[in-house]
């Protein structure tokens, strides 16, 4: 099975921006631990980038210091650096016919947010074909409250987890997605 790992929004904005991930603690570590394997196994690493014009949003302003990858994201080898205005990693950025190039089979999802980017993505691949697989502890998200209610960082996440397993993807730790790369 030939796979690609998609690095979804690890940016300053999820950490001292307005938008601070606190959910599962250690997701950045775990996101590190993944980038790191896949890089010595030779998994395709693609590193995808929120942005939006000062005028559109509060967050992610492209060119601001919250827009840029985190550093230890930044510092780490990839084989793609996509720029994407919504939600799904696929939309308008090029991402499938760059997998389907490589031939590649299976996606697996780490970074921010856990209901947000990534589910929406999760959901793109299953929908074009592509098996997901989804890195529970290397996905995060906050606390959300707006007028429809309320609901914890933890609850958030749990949610999206168990629905992608319902239906989209493979949810499995970092520790095991790593362990099965040798396998």
């Amino acid at each position: 099975m030939k796979r690609a790992l998609l690095v979804i929004d690890v940016q300053n904005e999820y950490f001292t921006g307005k938008l601070p991930v606190t959910h599962p603690a250690g997701s950045l570590a775990n996101i590190l631990l993944a980038l790191d394997a896949a890089a010595a196994q030779g998994i395709p690493v693609v590193v995808v980038r929120h942005g939006a014009a000062a005028d559109e949003s509060p967050v992610f302003r492209r060119g601001s210091r919250e827009w840029q990858l985190h550093p230890e994201i930044a510092k780490r080898p990839h084989d793609l650096l996509l720029e994407k205005s919504l939600p799904g990693s696929f939309t308008g950025t090029g991402l499938e016919e760059w997998l389907r190039e490589r031939k590649i089979e299976t996606v697996t999802i780490t970074g921010y947010m856990t209901q947000m980017c990534c589910d929406t993505t999760a959901r793109q691949a299953f929908h074009l074909g592509f098996a997901v697989e989804f890195l529970a502890d290397g996905t995060g998200t906050l606390a959300v409250s707006n007028k429809a209610g309320s609901v914890t960082a933890e609850e958030l996440h749990r949610a999206i987890l168990v629905t992608q397993a319902m239906r989209f993807g493979r949810v499995m730790t970092s520790a095991e997605w790593i362990k099965g790369l040798s396998a």
